[in-house]
């Protein structure tokens, strides 16, 4: 099969859809691998590290896009992209469609065959191919809201840990899951004093066990997030319905009544955020404030640190590169009804029943199309 992987685009985004290690490991089975020129410049690699382990150097992604059958990226497609895409090729990437309809009519209108890392499923419900990503994202998180909490960033000028005879940060995490604990790991690292609301009682529990007592673990309703919001000098959303739109957990309302200079963190912004006052920012331009509360709200935010994020995100997805590679999406699909959890799109169909009921389109079920 050939393979592109096209440079990444969206605004401060330097990660790589195949790093040299899983370049290989496709062309090792027999594969053509072709990367954009630079596309891997972001973190710290050369064309030549591609050409040493066998691939391809193109010199434009108009060339990626019209050569490829299997297309590998990491953030969504932009507009531009969407419309070099064609019916017959297959696109593996984050997608995050739910709350971005320009972007499933585009895909829908190119007929791709289009798979969305983020709803590609795993044992017991889990999301592996989201996970590193979550990770990643749930420990800036922790470390960007301190940042803003200094006053020169705007916030309250509180430091995470205090000091002896002060009070440390109070963080509140909305969400259990990945992010959430990854975030509140880092947040009760730096010494915060950290609660976290989440609605399943395994998950308070286990969490509870995992940082022995020394975090404040709440079942979460709406009396309870807004009593610790209002308390909060950072509040970190943390929520997910796989594939679907975040639920906004945090009103405008809520927001009027936080502390002056405290910061809000939303995480879950890439499914259209779980304030009523998000919106997606940049790493250019990371926050703003509404009613005095900072908001952090970027989309790409495992983007920050590049690095890391690549070889991460490659270590979860390369198996499924190589099934899909090896045998065709119809028939890795047929073996693996997890990675047929990831089909978005086919030929102009929408094939995730979330991503149709967000945004009032047909549904097609996946399993008709293999």
């Amino acid at each position: 099969m050939k393979i592109g992987v096209p440079k990444e685009i969206k605004n401060h985004e330097y990660r790589v859809g195949l790093s040299p290690a899983s370049a290989k490991e496709l062309i090792t089975y027999g594969h053509g691998v072709t990367i954009e020129t630079g596309a891997a410049a972001g973190i710290g690699l050369t064309d030549q590290d591609y050409k040493n382990v066998g691939a391809k150097i193109s010199d434009s992604a108009e060339a990626i896009f019209a050569d490829s059958e299997m297309i590998i990226k990491v953030k969504e497609p932009q507009a531009h992209e969407c419309k070099q895409l064609s019916q017959g090729q297959l696109l593996f990437t984050y997608l995050h469609l739910a709350p971005d309809p320009l972007q499933t009519e585009l895909l829908l209108e190119s007929g791709v065959t289009a798979v969305a890392y983020e709803t590609v499923t795993g044992p017991n419900n889990s999301l592996p191919l989201l996970a590193p990503m979550s990770e990643v994202a749930g420990r800036l998180a922790a470390q960007a809201g301190a940042h803003c909490l200094e006053r020169a960033q705007g916030g309250i000028g509180v430091l995470m840990g205090g000091v002896p005879g002060t009070e440390p940060a109070k963080v509140l995490v909305i969400g259990g899951g990945v992010v959430g604990a990854n975030a509140a790991y880092i947040a009760r690292g730096m010494g915060a004093n950290v609660t976290i609301l989440d609605r399943s009682i395994p998950t308070l529990r286990k969490l509870d066990m995992e940082f022995q007592g020394k975090t404040n673990c709440v079942y979460s309703t709406k009396e309870a997030i807004e009593k610790y919001a209002i308390q909060s000098d950072l509040v970190i959303g943390a929520v997910l319905l796989p594939g679907a739109s975040a639920p906004k957990l945090i009103s405008r309302e809520l927001i009027s009544k936080m502390k002056t200079g405290s910061v809000v963190v939303d995480v879950a912004i890439d499914q259209g955020g779980c304030l009523e006052t998000s919106k997606a920012t940049t790493h250019e331009e990371p926050t703003f404030v509404v009613d005095g509360v900072v908001h952090y709200c970027v989309a790409n935010m495992p983007g920050a640190v590049p690095q890391t994020s690549t070889y991460a995100l490659n270590n979860a997805t390369l198996p499924f590169s190589l099934s899909m590679a090896n045998q065709g999406w119809k028939m890795a699909m047929q073996q693996d009804p997890d990675l047929l959890n990831g089909l978005n799109t086919h030929e102009g169909k929408l094939c995730y029943r979330a991503v149709a009921e967000a945004q009032g389109k047909e549904f097609t079920d996946p399993s008709s199309l293999i």
